[in-house]
């Protein structure tokens, strides 16, 4: 399963950017977005499930990032909205995984990430 990030950049606090997340197939019915801030941990940030359309973000972003896919593209979307220079960091998507799994001590151990896309938001 390759997920492929793309999106991240440079924008200036309390503006915008998209995240996308293209994979070959739509396999699994959850998908997620992390992030990794130098020297800090991987924190999932928001989860998606397909079926039911249900989410959940992260308290840091919540009212202020969305997620969404588009089954017909094959793409997972972040749209990060009211940029703030904590939010810098290194972006991953990963598929199948959830919740729980992300508050495992490595979540990596779960799931299918990508290579991660870096944003940057300067004050």
């Amino acid at each position: 399963v390759q997920m492929v990030e793309s999106g991240g950049g440079l924008v200036q606090a309390g503006g915008s950017l998209r995240l996308s997340c293209t994979t070959s197939a739509l396999t699994f019915d959850d998908y997620a977005w992390f992030r990794q801030a130098p020297g800090k941990e991987l924190e999932g940030i928001s989860f998606i499930t397909r079926s039911d359309h249900q989410t959940y973000y992260l308290r840091p972003v919540k009212g202020r990032f969305t997620i969404s896919v588009d089954d017909a593209k094959n793409t997972i979307y972040l749209q990060m909205n009211s940029l703030k220079p904590e939010d810098t960091a290194m972006y991953y998507c990963v598929a199948n995984i959830n919740p729980v799994q992300a508050l495992d001590a490595d979540p990596r151990n779960f799931g299918y990430w990508g290579r991660g896309t870096q944003v940057t938001v300067s004050s």
